[in-house]
């Protein structure tokens, strides 16, 4: 009996989601009745996945190389998925923005002790060959990357640190975006032009970019911690949460990449180039652009030395195994 009563509750329940379709509840049941079970291969689309590797080459590592950038660009993804959450969210309720800035962390986390797939994980003659297949494509280009950015913080945290005390909240998110640090790093190392990595970037992306930035102006996620209330903003858990994001985004993940640099192209007589032409070696250290997305969190001292400390001790040990 009480089995019957759940269903017949259950049947009121999608009558009354369904009633505004235009169709009868009953259409719905109909169509369970035909459709296939699911399996795992088809709810993932796992055929489709495992053919998105094209290799440009013959040379096996080059598999991986693209393998780990898929996966980073998923994880990306992650942390855009949760940070439109906090940045859309009105609630201002502390524990679902520790949790979601936790998981942001679990993702960085993730991708930066993978890395070394990238640093180990391929023969260096093999890169250095296939590469030169890839020119002038660079990771450089990864949109998401520069979304997470400007979903973090407002855009004047993200002009170049050289130019950053000329501007504030009060210029338009077209004279920022001019001035964003990023572009610096995508310069001819001869000529000071644009790369051709930074014009096909520019083309496909800019519109985008400012679309987002213009949308999120004024209620990015250091807007959104300084509109909770003071007790929330002084939670040592939130402090501690958005702290490590800092440190993930913008000390371990660059430096990550600077130990893969070093592995890969680093020479004696002069560094290799990266496929975009970038100026790594300026570009990808933390102490160099300082890009840090809440500056009101950290001491004087940790903004003083921004990056310095891993630097010394987890840089180090990685560039002397090369």
């Amino acid at each position: 009996m009480e089995k019957d009563e759940r269903i017949a509750s259950q049947i009121n329940k999608l009558e009354e989601k369904f009633k505004n379709s235009g169709q009868d509840v009953s259409s719905y049941l109909d169509g369970l009745l035909y459709q296939r079970y699911l399996t795992y291969w088809d709810y993932i689309h796992l055929d489709t996945l495992l053919s998105l590797q094209v290799p440009r080459t013959y040379f096996p590592d080059e598999e991986i190389f693209i393998m780990y950038h898929q996966i980073t660009e998923l994880y990306f993804k992650l942390i855009l998925h949760e940070l439109k959450q906090l940045v859309d969210d009105k609630s201002q309720d502390l524990d679902f923005f520790i949790e979601r800035t936790t998981r942001i962390n679990s993702y960085y986390q993730a991708l930066v002790t993978s890395f070394g797939i990238m640093i180990k994980g391929m023969e260096k003659e093999q890169f250095l060959r296939y590469r030169m297949a890839l020119l002038p494509a660079s990771g450089f280009q990864s949109v998401q990357y520069r979304m997470i950015e400007l979903y973090a913080t407002p855009m004047e945290n993200l002009v170049h640190h050289t130019e950053r005390t000329h501007f504030s909240e009060e210029h338009t998110v077209e004279e920022l975006y001019e001035h964003i640090y990023w572009k610096k790093g995508a310069t001819d190392l001869q000529s000071g032009e644009k790369t051709l990595t930074l014009k096909q970037f520019e083309y496909r992306y800019t519109p985008r970019l400012i679309r987002i930035a213009k949308q999120v102006k004024g209620r990015t996620l250091y807007h959104k911690f300084k509109a909770l209330p003071e007790a929330s903003r002084n939670n040592p858990q939130l402090i501690d949460a958005l702290k490590k994001l800092d440190h993930n985004a913008n000390i371990n993940w660059p430096l990550v990449h600077m130990g893969s640099a070093y592995r890969y192209l680093d020479r004696e007589n002069g560094a290799v180039n990266a496929t975009g032409g970038t100026n790594w070696k300026d570009f990808l250290p933390p102490s160099f652009q300082k890009i840090i997305f809440f500056p009101t969190l950290h001491t004087k001292e940790e903004l003083d030395n921004w990056g310095k400390h891993w630097v010394e001790h987890t840089f180090s040990p990685l560039h002397n195994q090369k």
